[in-house]
């Protein structure tokens, strides 16, 4: 993708509540409905007001929750306002492709709760919005396919279960790249053919990447507090840099991806997003979810901490020693973010260490065991499902019915798929343990020989152009060695080209999930990068 040199500016269809409607409409076109079915007010010749909300996009959970404490502020009147701005922005962006019809009544059950003393922990009363690839018992679950329109899943996920216990208010479900973009080779992230496209809140014509999209936007324009995504390499991290959120791919293992529709058990997992450090850490502790039908789950080590938020608002980058991994000559506008990202950490009293981050075939031995293990791990889950739909072949049939599904891109890569050996076929075996180990050994190398805290290099460049036929016009990130390895890794926003937000990513060793989160709370604070979407039809 050619660049037109912009100012670099480094700052210190839907459903709802089950009812299918159209996607997000166009620039000008007529407001979608909210969740009652009651139009959207009209606003500015029939076009949402587009500004921030300065309260709810600065206002963390431990905030919120002295608010709620000191009865400022109740759990009902938070999701209302979450609710109505999702009713108000929400038709410009398409982040939101369900709304639950109980959030406010989960919202009244938290602030009975607190009147009766029986706070259930720091997510009790937060709203959040789920990637509709995560099972809930009463609402839709499409992975943003039209085919699995209808019956529910029988049950929530098994990280669902987790945030009802905390307390969550589940606001309903995000908008994602269909099948978390492992449907065609040339797909164009955001798009679903049940929820259309996802636009970028910074500015609109621009492609929020994905697959986490909706979770990602959700989070940047505040229609939620947090929001979860899924990663399989890159759906956490890319769209979190791109849309000027934090967003943690966690360990491989700290969240059980029961209930969440697969592509590979050896890199899926869920995560948070949210606008600042300490919410996604407060959101892991509650997505943290050991579980007996997702054995690794149970080989979390005891040095795992039970709260990721201790030494937090303390952490300071003064002695850490991070490793600095550029990707430089690829886009000016990010060389420069990086560079002042390396010179925050050097101002704050921290080493920056130079490397490159080599793991030679790693990502296509991945994405050739990918190709082979998702058409079995994806049987398995329509298994679950109360669906007519029950393999891949069944899905490629139906698409190629469907008047919707194949409007945008093709599913080339669904074809690649079953073409491809079983996954237990020796060859793919080994594909798939030889990328592993060599995505282990490059991070494990770096991180032990230089006793780095961690490895940052950038999350994304600028944002592209959305467009449809050949794909995203996708210029770099750094997501795949800790995708591979099930490593850890943290996105935090570090700049901006322009009005386009660009983050860097912190990866770390297996399990050092806290010690990331206490580099990026360092850095959040002493970079004070991020700002609110403005909204911008184009740039």
């Amino acid at each position: 993708m050619t660049h037109n040199r912009r100012q670099l500016i480094i700052a210190g269809p839907a459903v709802i509540a089950g009812t299918v409607l159209g996607a997000a409409p166009a620039l000008g076109a007529a407001p979608a409905h909210g969740a009652t079915g009651d139009a959207v007010p009209d606003h500015h010749g029939g076009r949402p007001p587009v500004t921030p909300d300065a309260f709810l996009d600065v206002l963390t959970i431990p905030a919120i929750q002295q608010l709620f404490r000191r009865h400022r502020l109740t759990a009902r009147e938070l999701t209302e306002r979450y609710l109505d701005r999702i009713a108000t922005i929400d038709p410009l962006l398409g982040a939101v492709i369900v709304l639950d019809p109980t959030a406010r009544a989960q919202a009244a059950a938290a602030d009975r709760r607190r009147r009766d003393r029986r706070t259930r922990g720091p997510l009790d009363g937060i709203p959040v919005l789920l990637k509709d690839n995560v099972d809930t018992a009463h609402l839709q679950t499409t992975a943003g396919s039209r085919a699995l329109l209808g019956a529910p899943p029988r049950s929530d996920a098994a990280l669902v279960t987790a945030l009802r216990a905390a307390g969550a208010v589940i606001l309903g479900k995000a908008n994602l790249s269909e099948w978390a973009n492992f449907r065609s080779n040339t797909a164009t992230s955001g798009w679903s053919g049940v929820g259309g496209q996802t636009n970028n809140p910074y500015v609109l014509d621009r492609n929020p990447d994905g697959s986490s999209a909706g979770s990602a936007v959700g989070v940047a324009a505040a229609l939620c507090q947090v929001a979860v995504g899924t990663e399989t390499n890159g759906s956490i991290v890319g769209p979190s840099g791109q849309n000027g959120v934090v967003g943690l791919k966690p360990t491989l293992g700290l969240v059980s991806r029961t209930g969440v529709v697969p592509i590979t058990a050896y890199q899926d997992t869920a995560g948070p997003l949210a606008r600042h450090v300490i919410d996604a850490a407060i959101l892991l502790g509650a997505l943290r979810s050991p579980d007996g039908r997702d054995p690794v789950t149970l080989s979390v080590p005891d040095s795992v901490p039970d709260s990721f938020t201790d030494g937090l608002t303390s952490a300071r980058l003064r002695g850490r020693r991070i490793g600095v991994w550029r990707q430089a000559g690829i886009d000016a506008d990010t060389d420069a973010i990086v560079q002042h990202a390396v010179e925050v950490i050097t101002g704050a009293g921290g080493v920056a260490v130079e490397l490159e981050v080599a793991d030679g075939e790693a990502g296509d031995l991945s994405f050739t065991a990918m190709k082979s293990e998702f058409p079995a791990a994806l049987a398995g889950y329509l298994a679950t499902r109360r669906t007519q739909y029950r393999t891949l072949q069944d899905l490629v049939d139906f698409d190629l019915a469907d008047p919707i599904e194949l409007s945008k891109f093709d599913q080339s890569l669904f074809l690649d798929c079953l073409a491809a050996p079983p996954a237990s076929d020796p060859a793919i075996v080994a594909a798939r343990k030889q990328s592993t180990e060599l995505s282990r050994a490059a991070l494990d190398g770096l991180l032990d020989s230089d006793r780095l805290d961690a490895i940052m290099s950038p999350a994304n460049s600028p944002a592209w152009l959305t467009t449809y036929g050949s794909g995203d016009a996708f210029l770099l990130g750094s997501s795949g060695p800790a995708a591979r390895a099930g490593y850890p890794n943290l996105s935090v926003p570090a700049g901006f080209a322009g009005e386009l937000p660009v983050g860097v990513n912190f990866m770390g060793r297996r399990w050092d999930d806290h010690r990331l989160l206490q580099v990026g709370a360092a850095f959040e604070r002493a970079a004070h990068a991020r700002r609110a979407p403005r909204f911008l039809p184009s740039s």
